[in-house]
């Protein structure tokens, strides 16, 4: 199995070449802040990166930093399952009216908004799509797992039979 610096630069080959750029390229059109033959260090994994620099490479880049970072297993003893990108969550409705943290609060407005445009008030569960996820993650300033992790941590994610 692969170090995790050799994970993170796996990572770093793979959204350099999607954004079409060689090494070179990179250290170009960073004016030698990145230099080729150090980002191809990290890339092989044989040079760890420091968090400010990884986060200027994903400014570079134009992409959040948690896009830089391999996907890590799962929790130790496995109870949050977060899903794949893609994959919808379900909330449960009622567990959600009697929570109190600002999260719930504006996820409760969140929820209202697809029930509203959905006609969907059932009241009990809500299954959101793996885009409103993103969107909720970006606005608590969260991963899209980390926000599925904090639902089920708060008692609001339900299985989803998708």
């Amino acid at each position: 199995m692969a170090t995790y610096a050799e994970q993170v630069g796996e990572r770093l080959r793979n959204i350099r070449l999607q954004k079409g750029l060689s090494l070179h390229d990179v250290e170009e059109g960073s004016s030698k802040e990145f230099k080729a033959s150090v980002l191809g260090a990290y890339e092989r994994g044989e040079r760890s990166i420091s968090v400010p620099r990884l986060q200027r490479l994903a400014m570079f880049y134009g992409v959040p930093v948690d896009h830089l970072l391999p996907k890590l297993g799962p929790p130790p003893g496995g109870e949050v399952a977060v899903p794949a990108e893609g994959d919808s969550v379900c909330i449960d409705l009622e567990a959600l009216e009697g929570r109190r943290e600002p999260e719930a609060r504006t996820l409760v407005r969140y929820v209202s908004l697809i029930q509203m445009q959905r006609g969907d008030f059932n009241g009990k569960m809500l299954t959101i799509r793996w885009d409103d996820v993103r969107v909720l993650a970006a606005v608590l300033d969260q991963s899209p797992g980390g926000l599925v992790g904090r639902l089920a941590e708060l008692g609001l994610r339900r299985p989803s039979h998708n």
